[in-house]
């Protein structure tokens, strides 16, 4: 015969009260109740003082409702691969890529990422070139090439304002 452990009975369980300094819903809710039973019948309170509480009860039941949609909606988005790496799409990779009979390495091979997908819980990336590759064996992440040329161009110009504005400094201060 199964025995019961002894610390589950109810004269081995803690009889001190730990307090803590959030209220909850159904704290409001005792307190409103309370407030209602002990109101002095001379001078009942006012129906707005009620239905104030009430608003306030119901806005405190809307705002943790968020909330917690609020967290399971950051725990599913972290969980899904393709939202972890859609910002690959657009991004010159470099990967290693393997002889498909033999499994051995054969050269690194770069492409742009075109799309994001998901295959038994892993992110795959679709690229240019038409092979997909999972997001674990990516090398090397680069800018796309028409993104990189702007970024080269932008830096020359600056270099090149940054050398003129020497020269004019240098002559204007002889």
């Amino acid at each position: 015969m199964p025995t019961i452990d002894p610390t589950l009975y109810l004269k081995n369980q803690p009889k001190t009260r730990v307090p803590s300094n959030e209220l909850g819903k159904d704290d409001f809710l005792k307190i409103l109740m309370t407030q209602i039973q002990h109101q002095d019948p001379t001078n009942p309170m006012e129906d707005r003082e009620f239905i104030s509480q009430l608003a306030q009860f119901s806005s405190l039941e809307q705002m943790m409702n968020m909330s917690d949609a609020i967290k399971d909606l950051v725990i599913n988005q972290s969980m899904n691969p393709i939202i972890q790496y859609s910002h690959m799409i657009g991004k010159i990779v470099s990967y290693q890529s393997f002889d498909e009979e033999t499994g051995k390495p054969l050269d690194v091979q770069t492409s742009e990422v075109v799309s994001v997908t998901q295959y038994d819980g892993y992110a795959v990336l679709e690229l240019a070139n038409g092979e997909s590759v999972y997001a674990d064996f990516i090398l090397e992440v680069k800018a796309s090439d028409e993104k990189q040329a702007g970024e080269d161009a932008e830096e020359e110009q600056v270099e090149g304002n940054t050398s003129e504005n020497l020269v004019e400094e240098n002559t204007g201060s002889e």
